[in-house]
């Protein structure tokens, strides 16, 4: 359930100049619950394809999502469940990464999950694998980053099914991490020290590009088993990105050299004045010492269209925005693993601590529901903002998720949304709103939003439900009851008083 969903009946494969492949059959999209991915897959059923969409946990909410889509439960990490998943696919998208476990996981993560995927399409015999991969020249030596995606591809090609690779720069869009990270720089940061690894040149790509060549080589024959270079029409410096949007926006910002040049303080630091996390931050960082252009074209050829240039990207994403119409977001699959987290309902006993609050209100409960699911993002929180902006301010420091993650929709909430350092774990709509912590905790947390009627009137209610087997956890809950109270009961009265608009 949701409660307003934007209009997105616009396809970037629109003009593709390609013609669909229909008859192909079953096309498989894994990592589907990515930026990347989340987009793929409407693309693809838009153009008339039959898509089977893998994911690591059964939701009926992905049903409402894609409907249309078949929905098959497997993990690239568990070599067992990939059998169904394979089962009758003609063609594989190969999405999956291991980014979000930061610099010191994610390369042995990507490698055991190409390797289990590669052998499951052998089995399977499926007809081709589509890969999308990193930029970067392969005669110098790589970031961790880039030689991952490289390693990655070379475990995949060593299969007996043709694998098609296209390898793309830094990916610009609504909802992007590099997109994120440069426009909120530009926004928090007035004075921006330039270290010489800015000065390397990078060919960004718009996120409909990406799309568009991942399904025109599908549908072109002529692909399979090749490698492509995709870029956009610029090839720009990672200071002169920064300046172009500034421009755009209409923002002054001073720009000055800095000798220092330590990566891993920048991606700190980076971190703290974007909502993008370290563990991303750093690992894209990493590559910016590298170039990363296009060195072949003829993916140009293959697929004829002339793709956007970085500043019409930037006005594109900003657009996006302004109509609070953002498809997918960095955030729909961070932190690592959150869809397999503990959910309230499948706790088999009572969480250790629950504490309600209630007021009694005459709005309606659609409009006590529209209120409660407004909050967070550049909204807040309705009360005490600075008492939720410093404990994400801590999280973050902690190298948590932190508050700054926002919300990917002022207007929209959907399953799996994220509201600052909470998911949404359950909607209901003009019920209920239940929300997951997901910021560094001794313990696990919940808040939960209800309505229930009563008499004529409804009765709002705010639950927060917290469980915990450590000292530190008992401590932790002790230390910030004394403001629950104060918080809530006037979170419930802005709430109620916000449901007339």
């Amino acid at each position: 359930m949701q409660c307003i969903q934007p209009d997105q009946s616009e396809h970037y494969s629109d003009d593709l100049p390609t013609l669909p492949r229909t008859e192909l059959g079953v096309v498989l999209v894994s990592g589907a619950s990515g930026y990347i991915g989340g987009r793929l897959v409407p693309e693809l059923m838009s153009r008339g394809y039959t898509v089977r969409v893998m994911a690591r946990t059964e939701s009926p909410e992905l049903r409402e999502k894609w409907p249309g889509a078949e929905i098959v439960i497997a993990d690239a990490f568990r070599p067992e469940t990939l059998d169904r998943a394979m089962e009758g696919v003609h063609t594989v998208y190969y999405l999956i990464h291991s980014l979000l476990l930061g610099p010191n996981q994610f390369e042995s993560a990507d490698i055991l999950a190409a390797l289990n995927f590669k052998e499951a399409a052998q089995k399977a015999q499926v007809k081709r694998i589509i890969y999308l991969g990193g930029l970067g020249d392969t005669k110098t030596t790589l970031s961790p980053h880039l030689a991952s995606r490289l390693k990655v591809a070379e475990e995949l090609q060593k299969g007996s099914v043709p694998v098609t690779i296209l390898r793309a720069a830094i990916i610009i869009g609504s909802g992007s991490a590099s997109y994120e990270i440069i426009k909120h720089l530009v926004k928090n940061v007035p004075i921006l020290p330039i270290p010489p690894w800015a000065h390397t040149r990078c060919q960004p790509i718009a996120v409909r590009d990406v799309i568009k060549y991942l399904i025109g080589v599908l549908e072109v024959d002529d692909t399979i088993g090749k490698s492509y270079d995709i870029g956009g029409n610029d090839i720009l410096t990672y200071e002169m990105m920064l300046k172009i949007l500034a421009e755009v926006q209409g923002q002054k910002r001073i720009f000055f050299s800095m000798p220092l040049s330590s990566i891993p303080l920048y991606a700190y630091l980076v971190s703290l004045v974007t909502p993008v996390p370290h563990a991303i931050t750093r690992c894209l960082l990493d590559s910016s010492s590298h170039e990363v252009i296009c060195h072949d074209t003829s993916i140009r050829q293959a697929i004829p269209f002339d793709p956007l240039g970085y500043k019409e990207a930037i006005l594109r994403a900003l657009s996006r925005e302004e109509q609070d119409s953002v498809r997918t977001r960095w955030s729909d699959a961070y932190p690592p693993a959150y869809e397999l987290a503990i959910k309230l309902r499948e706790l088999n006993y009572r969480p250790r601590f629950v504490k309600s609050y209630s007021r009694l209100s005459s709005k309606s409960a659609a409009g006590l529901f529209a209120s409660f699911c407004s909050i967070g993002g550049s909204e807040g929180w309705f009360n005490s903002n600075w008492m939720w902006r410093l404990r994400g301010s801590v999280d973050r420091l902690l190298m948590g998720v932190g508050s700054s993650r926002g919300r990917k929709s002022l207007k929209s909430l959907t399953f799996n949304d994220v509201i600052d350092f909470w998911r949404v774990e359950d909607i209901e709509k003009d019920s209920k709103l239940l929300l997951r912590a997901e910021m560094k905790l001794p313990g696990k947390a919940w808040l939960k939003f209800s309505i229930d009627p009563e008499g004529e009137a409804r009765r709002l209610m705010v639950t927060a439900y917290y469980d915990t087997s450590t000292l530190w956890g008992l401590a932790y809950w002790y230390m910030f009851l004394p403001f629950h109270h104060f918080i809530f009961i006037d979170l419930l009265r802005q709430i109620d008083r916000r449901s007339n608009a």
